[in-house]
């Protein structure tokens, strides 16, 4: 468990799915289909509470559910995830958070505790890919000190990908 000043970063637990299926059906309709709820209606409630209890083996890596202190209501998630862009043992930052949590810096306060995590876990690197339209996400990773690479994977259909890389 990760500590900030407004929020506890916590393993997922079953009873937190109703909330990362929200954050599924708020995402962006440029997010490509299979990060998005099918026609059939997945992942469902249940889809994502087996996945839940199934867990993370790697304890380097995973997408922590983001807790308000305050209330105890889960707002998004933000940890690590394997990199699938060719950087072996160097993983991505991730995060995302329901809209009404918006514009209140908690993606920020978040990435910095798993920042720090890495960091005293071994990485010495971590990467980050953006959406060029994603504005806020752009803004995090300035505020953040994540270099731009100025890689950018092309994809005129869910929008370009851009590169960042931040050495700890």
């Amino acid at each position: 468990m990760l500590e900030t000043d407004r929020l506890l970063l916590r393993r997922w637990q079953a009873s937190d799915a109703a909330v990362q299926r929200e954050l599924w059906t708020e995402r962006d309709p440029r997010v490509p289909p299979h990060r998005r709820i099918d026609p059939d209606g997945h992942p469902t409630l249940e889809d994502i509470e087996e996945w839940i209890r199934r867990g993370d083996p790697d304890d380097s890596l995973g997408l922590l559910a983001a807790e308000r202190r305050d209330s105890g209501d889960v707002i998004g998630y933000c940890g690590l995830i394997p990199n699938a862009h060719g950087q072996d043992g160097e993983p991505e930052l991730a995060y995302e958070f329901l809209r009404k949590a918006w514009r209140q810096g908690y993606a920020t306060e978040a990435a910095r505790a798993v920042l720090s995590w890495a960091k005293e876990s071994g990485h010495q690197r971590l990467w980050a890919t953006v959406r060029e339209w994603n504005a806020p996400s752009r803004r995090v990773m300035a505020k953040l000190r994540f270099v731009d690479t100025a890689r950018v994977e092309p994809d005129n259909t869910h929008g370009n990908s851009l590169f960042y890389l931040k050495d700890l």
